[in-house]
């Protein structure tokens, strides 16, 4: 059997976004998403984790090339999401509400066509300190 190894890289990012749903009522948005309503928006220090899981390559002994996968990392989210309002400015989240569950799966789809199907990928994302998600669970 193959031994399976995992390598993480962390990157962070800062974004703006605001949790809203169009269709309901201003009370029902304050009542769900509390401060994370807010009409002018508010900001994150994001901190995210890549994991891709697989066999070592027999000469290179890597899973993947932790410099590409950083600079991977760097072209697809950070470029795409630092120092951004979510909302307003990328196209991800023009109708996609920026929750951290929805950011990692963006995150997650971005990184995928670029990383070679046989590894597994994982993203964890932190929104604060205490709160994270991952995906896939």
């Amino acid at each position: 059997m193959q031994k399976r190894v995992a390598v993480f890289r962390k990157e962070h990012f800062n974004a703006a976004h605001r949790l809203n749903t169009p269709e309901w009522s201003v009370e029902k948005n304050k009542q769900v998403y509390g401060k994370c309503n807010n009409d002018n928006y508010h900001g994150h220090n994001y901190e995210l984790i890549v994991k891709v899981t697989g066999v070592p390559d027999a000469t290179t002994g890597y899973v993947m090339d932790m410099k590409v996968l950083s600079d991977l990392i760097t072209n697809k989210i950070t470029n795409r999401f630092d120092h951004k309002n979510l909302n307003l400015d990328t196209e991800e989240f023009k109708t996609l509400n920026p929750s951290a569950e929805n950011i990692a799966i963006v995150i997650h789809n971005l990184l995928r066509t670029e990383i070679d199907q046989n590894l597994e990928l994982k993203v964890i994302l932190y929104e604060t300190e205490r709160n994270f998600v991952e995906y896939p669970a």
